[in-house]
């Protein structure tokens, strides 16, 4: 998302608190659009592209209970949880976001971040 798609998700680290939605949420068809034509394909035989479109979806669905409701809490669940490992994803996204623009930003890691955030 910092590579070649920053255009779609600069928005994301230079947030205009008007826009209800931003670019970097249109991210989710980029994902979606192969997943379901993946599942499509080789759900009649069983193919390979099956399992790989499968896989794409559950990533999907990983990234937006993770980044955007345990972490951003754009649906206000889960907002409560006193739990180390929440804390240091939550920790780890907020240094990500301190650099708002395309390079020397920090990786929040998604699902696996540095010990040096469980404080």
């Amino acid at each position: 998302m910092h590579g070649f798609l920053w255009n779609l998700h600069k928005d994301h680290h230079q947030v205009n608190k008007d826009n209800v939605m931003q670019k970097n949420d249109y991210f989710f068809l980029i994902f979606a659009i192969p997943s379901i034509l993946l599942i499509i394909n080789g759900f009649a035989s069983l193919h390979y592209t099956l399992y790989i479109g499968i896989g794409i979806a559950l990533y999907g669905f990983a990234y937006f209970i993770v980044h955007e409701v345990i972490i951003h809490q754009r649906i206000k669940i889960l907002s409560r949880m006193d739990n180390k490992y929440i804390k240091a994803i939550r920790m780890a996204h907020k240094v990500h976001h301190k650099n708002i623009y395309k390079h020397d930003g920090s990786s929040f890691g998604m699902l696996i971040v540095a010990l040096k955030y469980f404080k």
